[in-house]
This record gives structure tokens, C-alpha cells and sequence, in this order.
């Protein structure tokens, strides 16, 4: 990879961000860190004015897109992918709740730095910018509109949404994605000069650890229970699969190891035909390793912040961002940003504690690509068998006319501008 590839990639950026944001927080006057904190202010508010219409630009589409293309393994692979997701959602939950207290016991996280009493840096100025709708507004008007357009035939309108959300995706890759260093490099300057950054780091490496490790233990239970229902050697069929986990692992982008794991897929004996249908299909849909993350992260951050989340609560939130990563922007690390407004909604995360989520899941991004793209093959395997090695579903497909919906996971960090590509077209 050259120099000027890893320099443009998000990852690279952030990394610099964060330790210019610990050096700087050594010398730097307060007058001049206030600036950044303005502006930490106003990108704060920009982003929960923005979540709830990229929410409705990204998921209206998306749903539309899969009634056009609706089909009986369509829906059985799609509702697969979507219970694999949640599955890993709650095996993290429960991980997060047993096992935080021994793995973090007494340790908190102080990422509140407001308190003026205590020397804490305030913005020279605010600016509200109170967003269109509510988050569960735009994700229930999304759902009305999408459904309503798989039922009801208006190429013109899909269309329209369809431009809506090439829009809406500008502003992302051309404004939001080259802000966003500036963004966690402010927060980490305020953390540096409040003395709050060693106690962040100590307290929150254990769960970036403790999520790799779990993106493995993920795949390994879907390879065991794919190859127990498929009559396949789970570890045979695991080993087949490593060379697209590495090359996810390198790249970053589910999009870019769809040749290899094609190709890895159909080692394990599944038909052409089944692989080139689930490979492209589950490269956007199929975001186990991104749940695992996500919910470590998240309830690592509810754990040492001492907050109060039942499991009902849990549950709705996990259930909603299975659906809302499926949709999630066609940009690096897409799957935190559609949690941004399920995190603030549901869970009350205030901004710090978004930006730390962006900045940690970034970080270790690549391991949640791998994770993903890797669980691919063991529905592959359960889709060949159902399907008696794809003689039972000749001629399945995706549709000429049907543009998988690509989330950030599909595009990678290699190409932060790169906009949107059309997996389902191979």
C-alpha cells in the first residue's frame, strides 16, 4: 500500500488526530483549545440536526430496493443475515453484563468535561440547530415510504428517493467524513487538558481488546451451527474461508474481498449460483462483526458511566440497529453513524461519549469487516443446503434492476470519497 493511500485513509487521519490532540493538550493556551471546542459545539449539533434526514434519505431506498427485488431466497437469506446480526448483538449484550465486572470492576469513565467550577473549556459561542424530526420519526416514515413502494409500482418516486439519497451522501463523503478528525482530535484536547484522558484510555483498551477477540468467537459459532445444520466440517469449511478474512482484514472493505470470498465460498462446495447470490448480497447485509462491536462499545461506555439501560431497552435498540446498518452510509465505518441516533435517542449518549464510540470503532474497524464478510460463507452453506446444492433454486439471483444498499463496512476506509458501489451487479 503506498504512502499517499494509508495518508487519505479515514484510520491513518483519526490515529494523527488522536495523538495531536494528547500532544497539543500539553502546551496549548485555553483561549486557543476553546476554538476547537466551538467548533466541537457546532459540529455536534450539525450531526443531530443531519442523523435523523440521513436516516430517512438511506433506509427509504433501501427498503424499496429489496421489494424489487423481493424473491423467496432473497427474503430467507436477508432474514438470515438480519438474525445472525442480532444473534451477536445479544451474545455481546451478554457478554457486556456478566462480564464487565470482573473484566472492568471499579473503574469509571469521566468523559464529562462541562463543569466550569472545575476548569473544564467552554465554546466561545453556540448555535442550536434543532434537527427536522425525531430519530423514530424518520425511521418510521422511512419504513411507510419504502413498504409502500415495494407494494405500489412508482419508478418515479423511487427514483427521487434514489437521488434524495445520492444527495444526502455527498454531504457525508465532501463535509461530514473530512470534518470528522478535527471532530475527535477536539476531544481528545479537551480530554487532555482536564486531565481526563489516562483515565478514558486505562478504562476503555480492555474493551477494544475484549471486541476483536469476540468478533472471533462470533464467526467460530456461526461456522459451528452452519456446519452442524449443513453436514459440513465446521473447521474445514472455517480454514477455507481465512483467505477473505485476511483480505478484509488488510483492506478493510467487504467490497474489495468479494472476488476472494466468491472464491473461498465455493472451496467449501457451495454452487456457483448460491455464492454469487449471498456473497454480494450479504457483503451489505450481514453486519455481525459491526454488532459485536458496537454493543461492546456501547455498554462498555454504559458500564463505567454507571448508567441505567434495562434489557428491554437493549433489546429495542439492538433490533432497530440491525435494520438501520443495513442502510448505513456508503462511508468508512458506516455502521457507527447510523447508531449516532439511536445512541442519543434511546441510550442518552451525549457528544463526548459519540465521539469516543466513532473513534474506537474506527480503530479497530477492519476486525468487524472480517468478522462480517467471513459469516458470509456459513450462510452460503446453509443456503446450499436448503436449496440441495442450489438445484432447488435455479436461476436465483439478484435482479438487473436491484442496487444492493452498500454500507461503509462494504466500501472500506480505503477510499473515504469514493461514494456508492453496486455489489448486486456482478
Amino acid at each position: 500500500m503506498s504512502v499517499r493511500k494509508v495518508s487519505s485513509s479515514l484510520l491513518f487521519r483519526v490515529v494523527v488526530a488522536i495523538i495531536l490532540g494528547v500532544v497539543t493538550g500539553l502546551f496549548f493556551p485555553e483561549w486557543l483549545a476553546r476554538v476547537f471546542v466551538t467548533f466541537n459545539g457546532l459540529f455536534s449539533q450539525f450531526l443531530g440536526f443531519f442523523v435523523p434526514v440521513l436516516i430517512f434519505a438511506l433506509i427509504t431506498p433501501a427498503i424499496a430496493g429489496l421489494g424489487k427485488g423481493a424473491g423467496k431466497w432473497l427474503g430467507i437469506t436477508t432474514g438470515i443475515a438480519y438474525l445472525s446480526t442480532i444473534g451477536a448483538g445479544l451474545l455481546a449484550y451478554a457478554v457486556a453484563v456478566f462480564g464487565y465486572p470482573t473484566l472492568l470492576g471499579d473503574q469509571s469513565l469521566d468523559l464529562d468535561v462541562s463543569d466550569v467550577e472545575e476548569g473544564a473549556l467552554t465554546p466561545y459561542f453556540e448555535v442550536e440547530m434543532a434537527p427536522p424530526f425525531e430519530i423514530m420519526t424518520a425511521l418510521l416514515l422511512a419504513f411507510a415510504l419504502g413498504l409502500a413502494m415495494t407494494a405500489v409500482s412508482s419508478p418515479a418516486l423511487y427514483k427521487g428517493v434514489r437521488e434524495f439519497e445520492k444527495l444526502i451522501m455527498k454531504v457525508i463523503t465532501s463535509f461530514v467524513i473530512p470534518l470528522l478528525p478535527l471532530f475527535i482530535y477536539g476531544i481528545f484536547l479537551n480530554l487532555m487538558m482536564n486531565d481526563n484522558l489516562g483515565d478514558v484510555i486505562s478504562s476503555f483498551a480492555r474493551v477494544l481488546v475484549l471486541s476483536v477477540v469476540m468478533t472471533w468467537v462470533v464467526v467460530l459459532l456461526q461456522y459451528l451451527l452452519a456446519g452442524a445444520l449443513s453436514a459440513k466440517n465446521p473447521f474445514t469449511a472455517l480454514k477455507n474461508m481465512l483467505p477473505a478474512y485476511f483480505t478484509a482484514l488488510g483492506t478493510s472493505s467487504s467490497a474489495a474481498s468479494i472476488p476472494v470470498t466468491y472464491k473461498s465460498v465455493l472451496r467449501n462446495g457451495v454452487a456457483p449460483n448460491i455464492a454469487g447470490f449471498v456473497v454480494p448480497l450479504g457483503a451489505t447485509m450481514h453486519l455481525s462483526g459491526s454488532m459485536t462491536k458496537l454493543i461492546l462499545y456501547t455498554f462498555g461506555i454504559v458500564y463505567l458511566s454507571g448508567m441505567d439501560v434495562s434489557f428491554g431497552l437493549a433489546l429495542g435498540f439492538m433490533l432497530l440497529l440491525g435494520i438501520m446498518m443495513v442502510a448505513a452510509p456508503g462511508v468508512p465505518g458506516g455502521a457507527v453513524y447510523a447508531a449516532l441516533g439511536l445512541l442519543g435517542s434511546m441510550l442518552g449518549f451525549d457528544e463526548d461519549m459519540l465521539a469516543l464510540m466513532i473513534a474506537a470503532y474506527i480503530v479497530v474497524d477492519s476486525f468487524g469487516t472480517a468478522a462480517n464478510i467471513t459469516g458470509d460463507g456459513a450462510i452460503a452453506l446453509l443456503i446450499n443446503k436448503w436449496t440441495k446444492n442450489g438445484t432447488a433454486a435455479e436461476g436465483v439471483g439478484l435482479p438487473d434492476d436491484y442496487d444492493v444498499p452498500v454500507t461503509g463496512e462494504a466500501l472500506g476506509q480505503d477510499s473515504p470519497g469514493s461514494g456508492r458501489t453496486e455489489t448486486g451487479k456482478n
